[in-house]
């Protein structure tokens, strides 16, 4: 059984046991998250939602992610500017898909 749910502006197609890292949600360690935006569980869709479906995940860690490196330059102008930027992340590992 599978589900598809939105956070953070994006879709995640999920199973039971997954771990996947989205933008940053609140909630410690342990704690248990309830994801209630499911638009799709199994051969279920939505329109936009499925009606009284959600997933369950406990979270497992607050972290950032890789550093992504902004370079800008323009040539024969002398204009090079370099920036640096970490985005706060959570991994989270689901254990309810489609509970009800």
């Amino acid at each position: 059984m599978y589900a598809v749910i939105r956070t953070g502006g994006k879709q995640y197609k999920v199973a039971s046991g997954d771990v996947i890292k989205i933008e940053k949600i609140a909630g410690n360690e342990g704690s248990e998250v309830v994801f209630n935006e499911v638009l799709a569980c199994g051969e279920t869709i939505g329109t936009p939602l499925v009606a009284g479906a959600s997933v369950k995940a406990t979270v497992l860690k607050q972290a950032k992610d890789a550093k992504v490196i902004v370079f800008k330059k323009k040539r024969r102008q002398n204009y090079r500017r370099k920036n640096g930027h970490r985005q706060q992340i959570t991994l989270v590992k689901i254990t309810d898909v489609c509970g009800k």
